[in-house]
């Protein structure tokens, strides 16, 4: 009787192990399933990622030669400019930027690239290049620069005004690392840098050109004692030689 009993718990007891290893192993599979359900899709998820900004700024040293001179007609003048580009690319000169006095309209900036300085000095005393000027009704000896760029900055701004200065300082590396320090200073007074450099023969003379965003607080700042401590700070020699233009095309 005994016997019977042990055997008969022992059947029952198997077969409740076979059960509950046939649901344990169901369990295991779903949980398996799901686990590599989360990572696959974890794998293929792909993290956004940031645009990198293009910057504007251009550091690498560019020749220029910047002419200004008085004309007689402007729309007269810039139809001579214009037929004479291929006298100028045949010298290794590029068109850049044509500006106009916001004073005396009949003044004309023009600053041009130059693939070779040496070339482009010998075109300046060219009889051809002093026919086309004549030709387009330009008054007077020009002024010309032989230039070297050092900073620019290309990117687009709503103004078409500018101020170029002229100046001497005693030291570059001085007045540039002053400069390079107050970048904020003349943004908060209406003034933005758009490009500075100096003589391509003498870095103690400096030309720099911004942009006027504010006329009122540009002006203002220009006859400052606080931009007056700024020149001595950075070794400027005098006064700078100022000419406000607007910009007329850029090339």
């Amino acid at each position: 009787m005994n016997q019977h009993r042990f055997i008969s718990m022992l059947l029952c007891t198997a077969m409740a192990f076979f059960l509950i290893s046939c649901g344990g192993g169901g369990s295991e599979q779903k949980s398996s399933t799901d686990t590599t359900a989360t990572t696959t899709d974890t794998t293929n998820a792909t993290a956004p990622t940031s645009p990198t900004a293009t910057s504007t700024i251009v550091t690498t040293p560019q020749d220029m030669m910047v002419v200004t001179h008085k004309v007689k007609d402007f729309a007269k003048w810039k139809a001579s400019y214009d037929e004479h580009d291929s006298m100028r690319l045949a010298n290794g000169i590029h068109s850049y930027v044509i500006g106009r006095g916001a004073q005396d309209t009949s003044m004309v900036l023009v600053a041009v690239k130059v693939d070779d300085m040496t070339k482009a000095k010998a075109f300046a005393k060219s009889p051809g290049l002093k026919k086309a000027m004549e030709k387009g009704g330009v008054m007077g000896a020009p002024t010309i620069r032989f230039v070297t760029m050092v900073w620019q900055d290309t990117a687009t701004i709503s103004t078409d005004l500018r101020s170029r200065s002229s100046f001497t300082v005693k030291d570059w590396d001085r007045w540039k690392r002053s400069f390079d320090s107050t970048m904020q200073l003349k943004t908060d007074n209406g003034l933005v840098a758009r490009a500075y450099g100096h003589d391509a023969d003498d870095n103690h003379k400096v030309i720099l050109v911004g942009a006027i965003i504010d006329s009122t607080k540009a002006r203002a700042f220009w006859s400052s004692d606080l931009l007056k401590q700024r020149r001595a700070a950075g070794g400027v020699v005098g006064e700078p030689q100022r000419f406000i233009y607007h910009v007329v095309q850029r090339y």
